[in-house]
């Protein structure tokens, strides 16, 4: 796609320039992370990779505990290949956006099984991959690998919305803003990883949503929004509609042994293969929830208390409800009784929340 000249007024030995400028912030600046290589080492394709699909819609902060936990546990993609997969989900609970896990595990199984434990290193093979996109394809690509792909997330589309002056909309505009993201990347083979890690760390810290810091920036003098004082107004966005409220009932139901009920989730669908609690199935709310067959002979008592929980493409509200049982309650065989000590951690998060709240009453 040609880029509109009236926003693209840097030229090609311009941008080398602000290249270098970035980079130069970068060595002094950079962060540390847990995964990041600096001073020339040699990422290892492993490391980049796992840090990448953990950091998809989730911060780095929260990424931090996990990625060090699994990488404790399986050093290598041929030890998180032949993982048991109940064992990455169980790692993996709490960090949400669980088709990342499974997808995970079979990436690795594809990697150990038919490519003797070696990552593909350009973008167009890498995204043949399970749960690898044009984002993480890219960025796997330029950090394990330095090959010049144009690496785009939500703080390098933001960089080049004001440095560019892109007033078109996302998400529909993707193609023009990885047009004028493509001189960064494209002529340049030496320290792409650094590069895209570099804008990633400015979009972070320097150019946010509100009130960028531009005296710190870079980027600063080339910037055509920052120079026209319109950098918070961009990049624009299609604003999103409203997500659904739905709504229903999470159960504790506990035995004469003192053991509590959990669920083994189907393989598909949200939170697929997981461990949870009993739940009704989730509606808005003028429709009534579908309980599990089993409880239909009991009267649940309610606890008048309500977990809430944010997924992707929709609100849940669950209200906490206690049933007890004796030992001949039939279940089918998805459900299992055990007692609660280590269930916390293998829960998602919704789950989670619920957990901790009966375990106070």
């Amino acid at each position: 796609m040609a880029i509109k000249e009236t926003q693209n007024k840097a030229t090609p030995k311009e941008i080398e320039e602000y290249r270098g400028k970035v980079l130069s912030w970068y060595d002094k600046h950079g962060r540390e992370l847990p995964w990041r290589y600096k001073n020339g080492e040699k990422p290892d394709p492993y490391h980049v990779w796992l840090s990448e699909i953990m950091c998809q819609q989730t911060t780095v902060q929260a990424v931090k505990p996990y990625y060090t936990k699994f990488l404790e546990t399986w050093p290598t993609v041929h030890d998180l290949a032949n993982a048991d997969n109940d064992d990455v989900m169980a790692a993996w609970a709490g960090l949400g956006y669980y088709a990342r896990a499974r997808n995970l595990h079979k990436c690795a199984k594809t990697i150990s099984n038919d490519m003797a434990g070696k990552f593909p290193n350009t973008a167009n093979e890498l995204k043949e991959l399970p749960g690898i996109g044009d984002y993480t394809s890219a960025a796997i690509a330029a950090i394990a690998f330095d090959e010049p792909s144009t690496v785009m997330d939500g703080n390098i589309e933001r960089i080049m919305a004001r440095f560019f002056k892109i007033e078109d909309p996302l998400p529909k505009s993707k193609s023009i803003f990885k047009a004028h993201t493509s001189l960064f990347f494209d002529e340049f083979d030496q320290r792409t990883g650094d590069f895209a890690q570099a804008l990633m760390d400015i979009g972070s810290a320097i150019c946010t949503p509100k009130n960028p810091k531009c005296m710190l920036c870079p980027l600063n003098e080339g910037c055509i929004a920052r120079n026209e004082g319109i950098q918070e107004s961009l990049p624009v966005k299609i604003k999103k509609k409203n997500r659904p409220h739905k709504y229903g009932d999470v159960y504790w139901i506990t035995n004469d042994k003192g053991e509590v009920l959990f669920h083994k989730r189907p393989e598909k669908g949200l939170l697929a293969g997981m461990t949870a609690l009993p739940t009704t199935s989730w509606h808005v709310k003028e429709q009534k929830p579908q309980t599990p067959d089993f409880i239909e002979d009991y009267i649940p008592k309610n606890t008048c208390i309500s977990v809430n929980h944010v997924f992707t493409h929709f609100d849940l509200t669950l209200k906490l409800k206690t049933i007890s049982v004796n030992n001949n309650l039939k279940v089918t065989e998805e459900y299992f009784w055990t007692n609660t000590e280590g269930m916390e951690n293998k829960l998602p998060t919704v789950f989670r929340k619920s957990f901790v709240q009966f375990m106070l009453l």
